[in-house]
């Protein structure tokens, strides 16, 4: 699918809100289906090109083998392809589409209006006349413009708003500038950014305007919901990036849900801690993603810390939060909520051990008792045989007919005899008695010997 139908795309924006609403504002994320500029991450059930049935009806994913993308193109699922007909965006294009029946001008594809699938923190699209400006602050072009890229100018100027025109223009402005601006209709805002083919940046003399607090790498959040993005969003973001949040909405808990969450690599890591204390509760990075579902903390405030190492480049992060007035600890959470183990604090290495008097610690003490007994009787044993290396041994039962002769002694049921290798001088003991009856060359052993290894060999 190619970028070169852009003037019939309608951008992510309903066309119609309330005068003095932002339906894209990082305080009402409850209102968007898309955290991604491009709403690559839609998996919303349109599946018309035009909103509440308007439009042309979407072909089925496992329909399209044909075409190059297909429900056979995304076994995985992660572009969200199926045996389903609802838009995606499954090539990183500017917005979600859809594949439609071919018509006789050869358009097989449409872009999808898609009213809840915007990004929040974008604002909308905006007429700018140039007499006066829509954003009255400091403007630039560069030919690598990216929305951050504008962001990232205008908050560096100490500006709340960004706006982008053109592909190429960025200008600045305040919230008095957006309550005076005109809106405009979102398929005017259909440029691509000069520096990434995936975004948007306006239009002809139409500028898509964004809250600079987007892609921040520091914040302080109050409001009772909103959402965090990590560093650059929504480009990727970088290297050796240290940047960190305060979260304390109203209310005495708070419940977190990770709408996107991709890092690197391990040594990519965000971790939240108690604000109050600093206590590490949960620690997530490129191996250990965050649990689906929400998240409820007991803590009311929060401090968000994220670190990159100096390979990182990933999208990032998009976590909606939002104060709970009750705290939730020790009462049964609701369907779909995510509870996990605390973190180990500061990467400790702990080992879970069962406390002592419990069940599994009484077996545990029996086990490794058990162990200790046997590995000391193997010890004597082994010292045993050492005495009688040299000796060729033989365990003479006390019962039945006897190969060597009886053992001497009542409560003995069977002794044990050597024999002298040809050659080899034997020492033995003065007290050792002499067999009445063995086999030529052997010899009983001493009466305290087998004493000792009657004890062992009963013992095991």
């Amino acid at each position: 699918m190619g970028t070169s139908a852009l003037r019939g795309l309608l951008l992510l924006l309903p066309l119609l809100r309330p005068r003095g609403a932002s339906a894209g504002s990082l305080h009402s994320p409850g209102l968007s289906e898309c955290f991604q500029v491009n709403g690559a991450d839609y998996r919303g059930h349109q599946n018309r090109t035009g909103p509440r049935g308007d439009g042309r009806p979407c072909l089925f994913w496992d329909q399209t083998q044909q075409h190059s993308y297909s429900s056979a193109s995304d076994p995985q699922g992660r572009w969200g392809l199926g045996a389903h007909n609802f838009c995606r965006n499954p090539d990183g294009d500017v917005q979600p589409w859809c594949y439609v029946a071919e018509t006789e001008e050869g358009i097989y594809w449409r872009y999808c209006n898609i009213p809840t699938c915007h990004m929040p923190g974008y604002l909308g699209c905006f007429v700018d006349s140039g007499a006066p400006p829509a954003l009255s602050g400091p403007s630039g072009t560069s030919t690598r413009l990216t929305v951050q890229v504008c962001l990232r100018f205008c908050r560096l100027k100490g500006y709340q708003l960004a706006g982008v025109e053109a592909g190429y223009a960025c200008f600045c402005g305040s919230e008095s500038d957006l309550a005076r601006g005109r809106p405009a209709p979102a398929i005017d805002c259909d440029q691509i950014c000069f520096g990434h083919p995936g975004q948007l940046c306006g239009g002809d003399g139409r500028l898509g305007i964004y809250e600079v607090s987007v892609g921040s790498c520091q914040g302080n959040w109050t409001a009772p919901q909103g959402v965090i993005y990590s560093p650059d969003f929504p480009d990727e973001y970088g290297p050796d990036r240290n940047c960190s949040w305060a979260l304390g909405p109203p209310g005495a808990a708070l419940e977190l849900t990770f709408r996107l969450f991709e890092l690197a690599d391990p040594r990519d890591r965000l971790e939240l801690r108690d604000a109050a204390s600093g206590r590490l509760l949960r620690a997530f990075d490129g191996s250990r993603p965050p649990p689906p579902g929400p998240l409820r903390l007991r803590p009311a405030a929060l401090l968000l810390t994220f670190r990159s190492d100096a390979r990182g480049h990933a999208q990032g992060f998009a976590l909606t939060y939002r104060g709970l007035q009750e705290a939730t600890d020790g009462q049964a959470s609701p369907k779909g909520a995510a509870q996990t183990p605390a973190a180990a604090p500061d990467e400790a290495n702990v080992s879970c051990s069962p406390r002592p008097g419990t069940p599994e610690a009484a077996a545990g003490a029996r086990f490794f008792s058990t162990v200790t007994a046997v590995s000391v009787l193997l010890l004597l044993l082994l010292s045993l045989l050492r005495v009688l290396r040299g000796r060729t041994c033989l365990l003479a039962p006390g019962k039945g007919r006897l190969a060597l002769g009886p053992s001497r002694g009542p409560r003995r049921s069977w002794a044990v005899w050597y024999r002298r290798p040809r050659g080899v001088p034997l020492p033995c003991s003065p007290g050792d008695p002499q067999a009445e009856s063995p086999a030529a060359g052997y010899r009983a052993l001493s009466t305290s010997s087998q004493s000792s290894l009657r004890s062992l060999i009963s013992a095991l």
